[in-house]
């Protein structure tokens, strides 16, 4: 299993997509949320060079836009 955290905002409506897909399929994913603190946020920069959400790191590696993050869980995550 990867490792995986999903960074999302609550007002994002694209976050909504992900998280919204990913209860319908009941996967579960850390969630953070970088608008959290502004010390998470520094963090979340650092490692996507983005203010991007949602924003899914896999193994260390970002993948943003909601379409390709839904098409990565159910590829890989649904059974």
């Amino acid at each position: 299993m990867p490792e995986l955290t999903l960074y999302s905002s609550n007002g994002c409506p694209f976050c909504r997509r992900v998280t919204s897909f990913m209860s319908s399929k009941g996967v579960q994913i850390n969630i953070e949320d970088p608008y959290s603190s502004s010390e998470t946020m520094s963090t979340f920069k650092k490692l996507t060079g983005k203010t991007q959400v949602p924003c899914l790191m896999i193994n260390g590696t970002p993948m943003h836009e909601s379409n390709d993050i839904i098409t990565w869980i159910n590829g890989n995550l649904v059974k």
